[in-house]
């Protein structure tokens, strides 16, 4: 699949006035007004972030309501019930704030729903559960902002609500005690882009506010929620960028047991980046929801006992394993079922484990850049995960098929759906209606967005130090990619892995060779062969092995170099 380098542009007099100002190279003031900083001041507030940059928390809509039920329920001795969905996002924003509650009473329980029994979201089984176990307060985390009718039956039953969602609401909004939801229309909560764990925190900041308790008591959560915001591919702008500062800080600090334990699990050795958190960290704490339970990750998430931790990070390591191998196998499958012809992927099969259909529907994106939908089978009902192309709205167009539909929900570029056996055929041919409709010619392009085109002989440890400080790295300030032209290997490039599937390239350069590394890039070493130019699409980073770091590239692309003819 071919990838466009799309190199971004920017004010080139606004980048000397910035250069200037900061006292930094261009490469560097270019980086900055890319990302929408063009002032010492805000160049002061993005590489200094400070608490102190946090919003109050009661601006956010329905928070008084929010802190008034709570603070009744604790007075009152009432059992609380702490909901949340099974992936990242929602088991670490239930460790938070069942461990927070847990500081003010006993009487508080968690609940995660069953992927396969129950699906995404508030469940009547769960709230069945609450009725049966005397819980008349549930704090639905990551979740519920379109559980009109679950909100109804509970209440129906004498439970409250308070809800702290992320996603996008629908058109009628649940009528709970409080829905906490920066994205609701009239929220004039400063922020919108904060993960389901963020707006639990935003919550719990809040009772520390009403109680006159110190920010510095909370602090500890920080690394739950550092985790969150990595995992769930939010935003890492504004307050984001503050939590997830701080966050990795606490990570690389003083984590809690489960984390501590997971990381030693992962291998991860060092300084840790948010990287290393959505590459190393979430994908196990996802594993435990998608091979056995969600209830798993909240157990190590709230366990303070470091061996315990190990030994149940031992078991989701197992989980993750047989993850791992059913993305593989699942994937293979589903690879040979795309039409060319269509411009969306909708593939079924009942064999399928619905704990990796999001997984392979990413995969598959990276062979078949288009709309992807992959569904397994539980009980008639068809569940699975849907993502989408840069640009091309997911959620609108999964709300142009609701007819079809039993439940959905989501974001733009990231959606969970259920639908009926029998209306499979239907919704197939009407999500393809829908996206050719609408998708545009740009949009059916893979493309990797460029800062800056720049020579190869620019790239030094320098540059590099100050790229560090750009971290936290995720959405509107993902890791800085450079294109650099006609760079030749020093003949020592060759494939590695277990299956040679990755490319190990020296390069060039006016000083001393730089060591790359390609992921599943290893079919491109022809085109670096014999001493021939290439260009290179790259970002930069540091490879530690037998305890000692460099600097390395770790490449995106690899294209041969255009002639340009003399006239």
């Amino acid at each position: 699949m071919d990838i466009r380098w799309n190199i971004q542009k920017s004010d080139p007099i606004l980048v000397k006035k910035l250069s200037e100002e900061l006292g930094v190279n261009e490469i560097v003031a270019h980086l900055l007004v890319l990302r929408g900083i063009n002032t010492y001041d805000e160049a002061k507030k993005f590489f200094r972030p400070q608490i102190s940059d946090l919003h109050d928390p009661f601006l956010m809509k329905g928070m008084n309501e929010a802190v008034d039920r709570i603070q009744s329920a604790l007075k009152n001795d009432e059992k609380i019930l702490i909901y949340g969905d099974y992936d990242v996002d929602g088991t670490t924003s239930v460790a938070m704030m069942y461990d927070f509650l847990n500081r003010f009473t006993k009487n508080v329980g968690y609940y995660i729903p069953d992927r396969y029994e129950e699906g995404y979201g508030i469940s009547f089984k769960g709230i069945d559960y609450a009725q049966h176990e005397e819980f008349s307060l549930i704090i639905a985390l990551d979740c519920g902002i379109r559980a009109v009718k679950q909100v109804e039956y509970a209440s129906n039953k004498d439970i409250d609500f308070i809800i702290c969602d992320h996603h996008t609401p629908g058109l009628n909004i649940p009528r709970a005690i409080s829905v906490l939801n920066p994205k609701q229309s009239d929220c004039k909560y400063p922020y919108k882009e904060l993960s389901g764990c963020g707006v639990g925190f935003k919550l719990i900041q809040a009772i520390c506010k009403r109680k006159k308790i110190d920010f510095n008591e909370i602090g500890e959560y920080l690394d739950l929620l550092a985790v969150s915001i990595g995992a769930d591919i939010v935003e890492v702008t504004g307050e984001n960028r503050v939590l997830a500062f701080y966050g990795m800080r606490v990570i690389n600090q003083s984590p809690r047991a489960g984390l501590k334990a997971l990381i030693e699990r992962s291998g991860k050795a060092g300084k840790l980046s948010i990287r290393d958190v959505i590459f190393g960290i979430a994908p196990r704490i996802n594993a435990a929801g998608r091979i056995e339970h969600g209830k798993k990750a909240v157990e190590i998430l709230i366990e303070e006992d470091i061996e315990k931790a190990k030994i149940l990070a031992d078991a989701i390591e197992t989980h993750n394993q047989e993850r791992k191998e059913l993305d593989q196998n699942i994937t293979k499958e589903a690879l040979l079922m795309i039409d060319e012809k269509k411009k969306s992927t909708v593939v079924y099969s009942s064999d399928w484990h619905k704990g990796v259909v999001g997984i392979v529907a990413s995969r598959l994106i990276e062979k078949h850049y288009k709309p992807t939908i992959v569904l397994s089978e539980n009980d008639q009902e068809l569940t699975g995960s849907a993502r989408s192309v840069k640009g091309f709205d997911l959620y609108e167009a999964l709300l142009k098929c609701e007819h079809l539909l039993e439940k959905f929900g989501g974001h733009k570029y990231a959606a969970g759906l259920t639908i009926k056996k029998q209306n499979l055929d239907s919704f197939i041919s009407e999500f393809e209606k829908v996206v050719s409709s609408s998708i545009t010619e740009e949009q059916q392009i893979a493309e990797i967005e460029v800062d800056l085109e720049i020579d190869i002989n620019e790239i030094t440890p320098k540059l590099y130090r100050i790229i560090k400080q750009f971290a936290p790295f995720g959405p509107k300030n993902r890791i800085p990619n450079f294109v650099s032209r006609n760079v030749t290997d020093s003949g020592k490039g060759k494939r590695v892995g277990e299956e040679k599937s990755h490319l190990r390239l020296v390069l060039n350069t006016s000083t001393k060779p730089i060591t790359s590394i390609g992921f599943r890039m290893g079919e491109e070493l022809i085109k670096t062969e014999n001493n021939q130019e290439f260009d290179i699409c790259y970002s930069v980073d540091e490879n530690t092995w037998s305890g000692r770091t460099s600097m390395q590239l770790r490449l995106k692309g690899i294209k041969q170099s255009v002639k340009v003819s003399p006239k």
